[in-house]
């Protein structure tokens, strides 16, 4: 849900607040945008430990970004919005991350 979140709110400022003249630029930028993201859904779907991890990492560029864009005062509001989803996607991955090493420590061994 956060990072949909994100999506979102980086879809909003591109398209409606700050959009470029160009339509093809404009989704083009906003896809190089979001790709990070992107990039990590399927192994945080299928809960790796490594994507869930980068995806941690991942938010922390969107929150350097928030901090950017928050002291320009036509983007203040979705700047603040970015910094609180990033830095929570962050904490929640984080935790997630330590829930899945718990997690593969206590299953058994597998034979082979």
């Amino acid at each position: 849900m956060l990072t949909g979140s994100l999506v979102a709110l980086t879809g909003l400022r591109q398209f409606f607040m700050q959009p470029l003249a160009d339509d093809s630029v404009n989704a083009v930028w906003f896809l190089i945008q979001v790709m990070p993201l992107l990039l990590t859904l399927p192994g945080l779907l299928r809960l790796s430990i490594k994507s869930t991890f980068l995806l941690s990492m991942v938010s922390l560029l969107y929150f350097i970004h928030g901090v950017l864009v928050v002291f320009d005062e036509a983007t203040q509001l979705i700047g603040a919005f970015e910094i609180v989803f990033s830095l929570s996607l962050c904490g929640v991955a984080s935790w997630m991350v330590r829930l899945l090493r718990e997690r593969e420590a206590a299953a058994p061994p597998a034979e082979g």
